[in-house]
């Protein structure tokens, strides 16, 4: 009888030693939205649970477990679980992950931009013989007839504050210049091999060669479809802008 008692009271306090407790709690982002489809992994018992869309969770555990908490896109998370956790919801916290995106090639049309369709469809018969002309430019000295104006292509236009007669548009070329160069940035035209004391000198060359700008300037706006324009004038005009280096 004794035997009996003392076998029936070793159960129960076995049972109660081992009992089964379960882990709840809710799963967050950093800005507070709750995360759906979270697996929550149990490392000592291998069990997996998910997270419902409200985040909640629940997995069988005890005190000094370790949870671990996965998502794609996010951190992972390990969580030691305390006798405090599961007497109260567990409450976790996921970091979106920081990812290096490869660089994919996308094949479009062309935009008029020589830097990015350049990039894109590689390097044509044309660019490689700009590429050269411009190489063979550089490699020369400067000389001051490159900057000077050619008869009937170019007049340099009038400054702020200065005029004749009454002005009836709202803006002039040193406008329309300076908006150019500071919309498209000194970049796009250095990614030509035009240095930076050319640039201005480049623009109003572009102009005297017929880019049509009455509009820009009578209104004083220029649009993205006048930018791309520009930009497709300056691929015609890029090439004769080097011809004085050509010829000497």
């Amino acid at each position: 009888m004794k035997l009996k008692l003392f076998f029936f009271l070793f159960l129960i306090f076995f049972m109660q030693t081992h009992a089964q407790s379960y882990i709840f709690g809710k799963i967050i982002t950093e800005d507070g939205a709750e995360m759906q489809d979270v697996a929550v992994l149990n490392i000592r018992t291998d069990e997996m649970v998910m997270s419902n869309r409200d985040g909640h969770f629940m997995i069988a555990g005890r005190a000094g477990d370790e949870l671990r908490f996965v998502k794609a896109g996010y951190d992972r998370l390990m969580k030691k679980v305390t006798q405090e956790n599961i007497q109260s919801p567990l409450n976790v916290t996921l970091i979106r992950s920081i990812i290096q995106i490869p660089e994919v090639e996308v094949k479009q049309g062309i935009t008029g931009n020589l830097k990015i369709d350049s990039r894109n469809f590689g390097p044509s018969k044309k660019v490689e013989k700009l590429t050269k002309e411009i190489d063979r430019y550089i490699a020369q000295k400067t000389d001051p007839r490159v900057l000077a104006a050619r008869p009937g292509e170019f007049v340099q236009p009038k400054g702020q504050g200065f005029s004749i007669g009454k002005v009836k548009d709202k803006w002039d070329d040193v406008d329309l210049m300076k908006y150019l160069r500071a919309s498209l940035g000194d970049e796009y035209f250095t990614d030509l091999k035009i240095e930076k004391p050319q640039i201005d000198h480049f623009i109003y060359y572009v102009f005297a060669g017929g880019f049509e700008r009455k509009k820009i300037l009578k209104y004083g706006f220029c649009s993205d479809a006048d930018l791309n324009r520009f930009r497709r004038f300056v691929l015609t005009r890029i090439s004769s802008y080097r011809a004085p280096q050509t010829q000497r």
